[in-house]
C-alpha cells in the first residue's frame, strides 16, 4: 500500500500544467460531443418510425460510453508517462476507490453495460419494475429514466436487473397488447357478444388491423368474463386505446340489451 501510495505521489508530481490544460480541453470536447448525441440523436430518432427510431435511441448511452472509454484512454497518456509503473499505481488507487467507496454505483454501471449488450429494455419500451409501470424515456449508464402514464419521472438503477422481475411490453418494437374487459351477466349467446367485440376492436380508430384480435372467455360464479385483447397503432396511444374499446364495447353490448355483472370483491379476513 505504501508503495502504491509513493508511486502515485511521483506520477502526480510530474503532471505540468500544460499537461492539465490539454487534458481539460479534450474532457470539454468529449463532454460537448455527449451533450450534442443526446440532444439531437432523439430528435432524428422523433421523426423516424418502427424499429429504425427504437435502435437509434437505444445507440445513445453506447454512443456515451464509448466517448467516456476514449477519453479515459486518451486523458492519461497527456497526464502520465504510460509506463508499467504509473498504469498499475493509477489503476490500483482507482479499483480501491471504486470498490470502498462507490460500490453501488459501480455495481449499477456493471449492470448498465450489460443493459446495453442483453438489451432488456431500451428508449421507448413500455417496461414494469417494482410495480411502476410507464415509457423508458432514456439509458444512462448507471440508471434508465422511466416516465408513467401519469407524468411521474422514475430513476431506475441498472442494479435491479440482479433481483427485480422486468415486464417489457412491447420489447423494441410497436407491437404492444392492450386488454379492455367485459363483465356480463349469465345466459346470454357467448359466440354472439365474442362476434361483436372482435367488431368493435376493429371498428376502432387506435387498431393495428394487421395484427390479431383474440377474445378470451372465462366462465365465473357470477356471469361470464370477456377480454378483448388487441393492438394499437403505436404503444403511446395504449391507455386511449383500451378507453376506446371500452366505451365502444359498453355501447354495443348495452343496445343488445345485455345486462353487465357486479364482480364481487374479495374482503380480506
Amino acid at each position: 500500500m505504501e508503495d502504491m501510495g509513493q508511486g502515485l505521489k511521483e506520477t502526480f508530481s510530474a503532471i505540468t500544467w500544460e499537461a492539465l490544460v490539454e487534458a481539460l480541453l479534450v474532457v470539454a470536447a468529449a463532454a460537448l460531443l455527449i451533450f450534442l448525441i443526446q440532444k439531437l440523436v432523439p430528435r432524428v430518432a422523433g421523426k423516424l418510425g418502427g424499429k429504425s427510431r427504437l435502435y437509434l435511441l437505444a445507440s445513445v448511452p453506447l454512443a456515451r460510453l464509448l466517448i467516456i472509454i476514449i477519453t479515459v484512454i486518451v486523458v492519461v497518456p497527456i497526464l502520465v508517462e504510460p509506463s508499467f509503473e504509473n498504469m498499475i499505481a493509477i489503476f490500483g488507487a482507482l479499483g480501491l476507490a471504486l470498490g470502498f467507496a462507490f460500490k453501488d454505483y459501480a455495481n449499477s454501471l456493471i449492470a448498465g453495460i450489460v443493459t446495453l449488450y442483453e438489451m432488456p429494455y431500451r428508449p421507448g419500451d413500455w417496461i414494469e419494475v417494482d410495480g411502476k409501470y410507464g415509457e423508458v424515456r432514456s439509458i444512462g449508464t448507471r440508471a434508465a429514466e422511466m416516465v408513467t402514464p401519469d407524468d411521474t419521472v422514475v430513476i431506475i438503477p441498472h442494479g435491479k436487473l440482479w433481483n427485480a422481475l422486468i415486464g417489457n411490453g412491447n420489447d423494441g418494437s410497436e407491437n404492444l397488447m392492450c386488454v379492455a374487459e367485459f363483465h356480463l351477466a349469465p345466459h346470454h349467446d357467448v359466440r354472439r357478444v365474442m362476434a361483436l367485440l372482435r367488431d368493435v376492436a376493429f371498428a376502432s380508430p387506435y387498431t393495428k388491423t394487421m395484427r390479431p384480435v383474440v377474445i378470451v372467455v372465462a366462465n365465473k360464479a357470477w356471469g361470464m368474463t370477456y377480454r378483448l385483447k388487441a393492438y394499437p397503432l403505436e404503444p403511446r396511444d395504449q391507455y386511449q386505446f383500451i378507453s376506446d374499446l371500452t366505451a365502444r364495447g359498453s355501447e354495443v353490448l348495452a343496445g343488445e340489451g345485455l345486462t353487465f355483472a357486479s364482480v364481487p370483491v374479495a374482503v380480506s379476513a
